[in-house]
C-alpha cells in the first residue's frame, strides 16, 4: 500500500499533516488529517485563580486570542454572577467585532484565498500573499495592509494590546471609550466596510464570475450535508458576541436552540487515538463515525454554519449580501465547504457595519464600565462566535475562585470531524490510478482550508498528560540519571 503524506499542511494555524493511502489500484483507501501537536491548556489552568485565565487563554495562540479573552470574559461573569454594565458589553463587542473582521480579512488575501486569488494550479511559490500582491498590485496590497493595522488599532487602544488582550475583568471592562476613540473608531469602521466591499466584489468578479471555479465551489468533492451550530440574537440573526446557540439539520430546518449554559446537554466529546484534536458531535443524534447526513451527530460551525444557522444579518449591507450569496448558490442551506470563503466576506462587512454601530452608540463612552462582584465562585460558562466558530469556556473553582476543573471546547474541535471527512472526500475525488500532482494535493489541502482551523487551539492530551523522557547529564557529557513519565 502506497503512502503520501503533506507535511506539514499549509497556510493555516498551527501544525498538522494529511496522509493518504493509496490500494493497489492507485485509489485512496484512507486518508487521515492529523495533527500532532499538543497544547493541553485545560490541565495546566487547573489550579490557577479564575480571574487570570483571561490573561492565561489567550495564549493558546496568536491568531485568535481575543475571542479566547472574550469567551474568558464571559465566562468569569457567570463565575462570580455579575452583570457587566451596557457600556462594558458594548465595548466588548466592538473589540470582538474589530477581531472579527481582521481576522476574517487575513484569511481571505492571506491564508484560504490565494487558492482562487493566485490559481488554483498555480505553483507553491505563488499560492500566498505574494502571488496576491503579483497579481493586483502594491495599491491593493497597502490598502488591505493600512485597513487591517488601523482596525487592529481599536484592540490595542481598548484591549491594551493587539496579541493577547487584558481588558476583560469579571463584571466588565478595565478602560472606557473617549470621545476621541469614538470619532476614530467611526473613521475606522468606515473605512473597513469599504474594504469588506470591495473583498466581495473581488470574490465575485474572480470566482463567481469563472464557470470552472463555480463547478469547484458547487462540486461533490467539497459538497457534505451536516448539522449545523451558530449563535444567534433574539431575532435568529448572526451575533457573535452573545445571544443563544441554535442548531439547524442538513435540511436547515431548526434542530435546537439552547442557552449556552445548557451546551452539555447538546454537545459530547471523543477522542481517536490518531490525534490530539478531539471530536465532537450532537448527542441527541450520537456519534456514527465519520460519517454525514441526518442520522450522523456530526456538525460545522464558523461563517458558513453560522449562515445556514440565521434567519438574516443584524446590518443591511450584510443582509443584502446574505440575500445574494444564498441566491447565486442555489438557496439555503448551502452544503459546500470551499463556500466559506463566500460567507467569510459577508460576514466581514457585518462585523464592520457592527462596529460603527457600536462606535456611534452614545453610551459606548459612558465612565459605567464595570461592576464590582460580591457573589461566591462556583461555576461559569462563556460562548462567543470565534472566527472559526462557537467557542466554549467552562470553568468551576472552589469558593476562593482557585480553578478545579476547566474545559474548553474550541472553535476548531466543532469542526474536526468535518474536516477529516473533507480531506478524506477530497482525496478520494482527485487521486485517481496513483496519479498524484502539486495542483490535486493542493486541491486536498484545500478541504481543510477552508474552514480556516486553528490546530493550536484544538489540542488537548487526551490522558491529561504526554509522554516525557528527562535525561540529565554532567559536565563531562556522561548521563547521570533519566526520568521517565510514559
Amino acid at each position: 500500500m502506497k503512502r503520501i503524506e503533506i507535511d506539514p499542511i499549509t497556510r493555516l494555524e498551527g501544525h498538522g499533516k494529511i496522509s493518504i493511502f493509496l490500494n493497489d489500484e492507485g485509489d485512496v483507501e484512507k486518508a487521515f488529517f492529523q495533527v500532532p501537536e499538543l497544547r493541553g491548556f485545560e490541565e495546566f489552568c487547573k489550579g490557577r485563580l479564575a480571574e487570570e485565565l483571561a490573561r492565561i487563554t489567550p495564549k493558546i495562540c496568536g491568531v485568535c486570542p481575543t475571542a479566547h479573552h472574550m469567551a474568558s470574559g464571559k465566562a468569569l461573569d457567570d463565575l462570580y454572577k455579575v452583570e457587566p454594565p451596557s457600556a462594558a458589553k458594548k465595548i466588548r463587542e466592538l473589540v470582538n467585532s474589530a477581531f472579527m473582521f481582521e481576522d476574517h480579512i487575513l484569511h481571505f488575501f492571506y491564508l484560504g484565498g490565494p487558492d482562487f486569488l493566485v490559481g488554483v494550479d498555480a505553483s507553491k511559490g505563488e499560492r500566498n500573499i505574494l502571488g496576491v500582491i503579483s497579481k493586483f498590485g502594491l495599491g491593493v496590497a497597502t490598502r488591505l495592509i493600512e485597513t487591517r493595522k488601523k482596525v487592529r488599532s481599536i484592540i490595542t487602544r481598548q484591549g491594551g494590546r493587539v496579541i493577547h488582550p487584558v481588558c476583560n475583568l469579571p463584571g466588565g471592562v478595565s478602560k472606557g471609550v473617549s470621545k476621541e476613540d469614538k470619532e476614530d473608531y467611526i473613521k475606522i469602521a468606515d473605512e473597513a466596510i469599504d474594504f469588506a466591499i470591495f473583498a466581495l466584489q473581488t470574490f465575485k468578479k474572480v470566482v463567481l464570475e469563472n464557470k470552472e471555479y463555480v463547478e469547484l465551489v458547487l462540486g461533490d468533492p467539497y459538497t457534505m450535508e451536516t448539522y449545523y451550530m451558530g449563535m444567534v440574537d433574539s431575532n435568529n440573526r448572526v451575533n457573535f458576541y452573545d445571544g443563544q446557540i441554535r442548531v439547524v439539520g442538513p435540511d436547515g430546518k431548526e434542530f435546537r436552540k439552547f442557552e449556552p449554559r445548557n451546551y452539555l446537554e447538546v454537545i459530547e466529546e471523543r477522542v481517536e487515538p490518531w490525534s490530539y484534536v478531539k471530536f465532537t458531535y450532537l448527542k441527541d443524534v450520537g456519534w456514527k463515525g465519520f460519517v454525514t447526513g441526518k442520522d450522523s451527530g456530526i456538525y460545522r460551525v464558523a461563517p458558513l454554519a453560522r449562515l445556514n444557522v440565521a434567519e438574516g444579518m443584524a446590518t443591511p449591507k450584510a443582509q443584502e449580501e446574505y440575500e445574494e450569496m444564498f441566491e447565486r448558490l442555489g438557496g439555503k442551506p448551502v452544503h459546500s465547504t470551499l463556500a466559506y470563503h463566500y460567507a467569510r466576506l459577508v460576514e466581514a462587512l457585518y462585523a464592520a457595519e457592527r462596529m460603527k454601530e457600536l462606535a456611534e452608540d452614545d453610551e459606548i463612552t459612558s465612565d459605567d464600565i464595570r461592576k464590582i462582584p460580591t457573589e461566591t465562585p462556583d461555576e461559569g460558562i462563556g460562548i462567543v462566535e470565534a472566527p472559526r466558530g462557537t467557542l466554549v469556556h467552562h470553568y468551576k473553582t472552589d469558593n476562593q475562585g482557585r480553578v478545579e476543573e476547566i474545559n474548553l471546547i474550541v472553535a476548531t474541535l466543532n469542526n474536526s470531524a468535518s474536516i477529516c471527512i473533507s480531506v478524506e472526500k477530497a482525496a478520494r475525488e482527485f487521486i485517481r490510478k496513483g496519479k498524484v500532482t502539486d495542483g490535486i494535493l493542493n486541491r486536498v489541502e484545500m478541504a481543510f482550508r477552508a474552514y480556516d482551523p486553528c490546530l493550536a487551539c484544538a489540542t488537548h492530551a487526551l490522558p491529561g498528560q504526554m509522554p516525557l523522557v528527562l535525561t540529565i547529564y554532567d559536565s563531562r557529557n556522561n548521563v547521570v540519571d533519566e526520568i521517565k513519565r510514559l
